[in-house]
């Protein structure tokens, strides 16, 4: 299914869409996509901050084998544009203090949705992109998948301003692909795995690291067009009219 032009709709229509999404993308972690003693969230707190999906994991003794519907992969994944920080040029890390959700397992991993109120104001794009930085550099794996166009506050993208800030590093998006999908894994230094995409492409599956060296694919594209199969008719169309 190709992504849509969300900028025709109100802000309140992808809002509720996105609401839908994260759950989607929760259900999928959890139905055999992580491994034993790990699982997913949706709109949880995460350390003062609601994060949109949380994926946690408990510190067993004797780690169970994965089931056979989870695949973690040890291979470093495959994507468009893969970089890497320079040491010398990141933000200096922060010592580990593992980020402890009600349950008491620790976070591992957040996947953040943009949304249009992440960027309308300055103040509000600045605590996003300085609490994705805070996050990488306390080893917790970020995912951000923006489906709206660069404005005044990321003129290059998201990405660009995550990582211009976390890794001191220029990025500047192709023209005809200006939305963005990436995973970041919080090593040191940090990666980026970024796909730029565009309207009309289909969305990619992307890595969600586990670990440092360790991630699952996470099936971005199916539970899109889960969300949109279960979106009212009124505002498909509406999506679809241009």
């Amino acid at each position: 299914m190709p992504i849509h032009d969300w900028t025709i709709v109100e802000a309140g229509i992808y809002h509720a869409f996105h609401h839908s999404w994260i759950a989607f993308l929760s259900a999928a972690l959890n139905d055999g996509l992580l491994p034993p003693d790990h699982y997913a969230l949706p709109e949880q707190d995460v350390g003062g901050y609601v994060a949109d999906v949380v994926a946690l994991h408990g510190r067993s003794s004797a780690p169970s084998p994965s089931p056979p519907t989870a695949t973690v992969m040890a291979v470093a994944p495959l994507a468009s544009v893969i970089s890497q920080a320079d040491p010398a040029r990141t933000r200096k890390r922060r010592s580990h203090v593992a980020i402890k959700h009600v349950s008491g397992y620790e976070t591992f991993a957040i996947i953040e949705l943009v949304s249009p109120g992440n960027k309308d104001n300055r103040n509000g794009f600045l605590v996003f992109v300085q609490k994705a930085c805070d996050l990488i550099e306390r080893r917790i794996n970020l995912m951000v998948v923006d489906l709206f166009p660069p404005g005044p506050r990321d003129p290059q993208g998201i990405h660009a301003a995550i990582w211009g800030e976390l890794a001191h590093d220029d990025f500047t998006p192709p023209p005809d692909k200006p939305l963005t999908v990436v995973s970041y894994e919080a090593a040191f230094p940090p990666k980026a795995y970024l796909e730029p995409r565009a309207v009309g492409d289909r969305l990619p599956d992307m890595p969600l690291f586990l670990e440092p060296g360790r991630h699952i694919q996470v099936p971005l594209e199916a539970t899109y067009q889960t969300t949109w199969n279960a979106t009212p008719q009124r505002w498909r169309a509406a999506v679809e009219s241009r």
